[in-house]
């Protein structure tokens, strides 16, 4: 239940993403053939358009599932049953200086960093833990309800996605679900959110199997907007897997970049007034 706090435990449970693995299929061939511009329902909010301003090396092995940076360092977490990891990645040259493999019953999932701490969540285990962010040491973990996807923080919360529509917001010292959020635009609820990026006083939002961002409103849940980067890493280019997923605002410098699981290269983008 939320706001436990415990060393271990497993409950097994429906899985959202098993479930949507067939049907995504069906999906991504649809959307294959039709025009970018006809991927975004009518009546969402206005499409940001962005400039790449660089790129920098990336693990192609990296399933990426998290992604953060804070003063020009950056840290990844990992996913995948036996290959999940915690990362402290070099920016320029994609080196891993240092890791902590998590056991291989955990697949690991979305990362953020608040008070010197780094916290990363599982997917289907309920379960999260809490690092020393210069050491990466573990200092204890922390249970949730549901799967855990993408995490990030306001500078007082946690706030997570369980790929649903809702975000929870959490208490970080008793893990407690404070407030919960429904994303939505003009058609109804958006689901699927995946990894979390807080970005100048939004949410920012991968949405599984799909090359684009939500701008989120982090008090209403409304779609602000959309981030389209199906033309960043053409999908024609990678496997079906290897989706968009990591969203990184290095707040002291204003950069921001993103990644997907499996790509080569880390991007720097800069979003650009309409």
């Amino acid at each position: 239940m939320d706001g436990h706090v415990s060393d271990s435990g497993q409950f097994p449970r429906f899985s959202l993403r098993r479930w949507w693995l067939p049907v995504a299929a069906l999906i991504v061939v649809g959307v294959a053939s039709c025009p970018i511009a006809a991927q975004f329902k009518r009546g969402d909010r206005g499409i940001t358009p962005y400039r790449v301003v660089a790129d920098f090396p990336h693990d192609p092995a990296a399933f990426s599932q998290g992604l953060v940076i804070v003063d020009g360092q950056l840290y990844e977490g990992t996913g995948k049953k036996g290959e999940s990891t915690l990362r402290k990645v070099d920016l320029k040259t994609g080196r891993v200086e240092l890791f902590v493999p998590l056991d291989r019953s955990y697949f690991g999932e979305g990362i953020t960093i608040l008070n010197d701490r780094i916290y990363q969540l599982t997917w289907e285990n309920h379960l999260g833990f809490v690092y020393d962010l210069k050491t990466l040491k573990q200092l204890k973990t922390f249970r949730y309800s549901g799967e855990g996807w993408g995490l990030t923080n306001d500078g007082k919360h946690l706030i997570m996605s369980d790929g649903t529509s809702m975000l929870r917001y959490l208490d970080p010292q008793s893990f407690e679900v404070v407030k919960r959020v429904r994303v939505r635009n003009s058609q109804g609820q958006v689901d699927k959110l995946n990894e979390l990026e807080y970005v100048k006083g939004e949410i920012l939002a991968n949405i599984w199997y799909e090359d684009r961002i939500a701008r989120i409103s982090p008090d209403s849940g409304e779609v602000l907007g959309w981030i389209d980067l199906s033309n960043l890493y053409p999908s024609r280019q990678r496997s079906k897997e290897d989706v968009l997923n990591g969203i990184a605002f290095d707040e002291a410098s204003g950069r921001l970049f993103v990644t997907g699981k499996n790509w080569p290269k880390l991007y720097e983008i800069e979003l650009l007034k309409k």
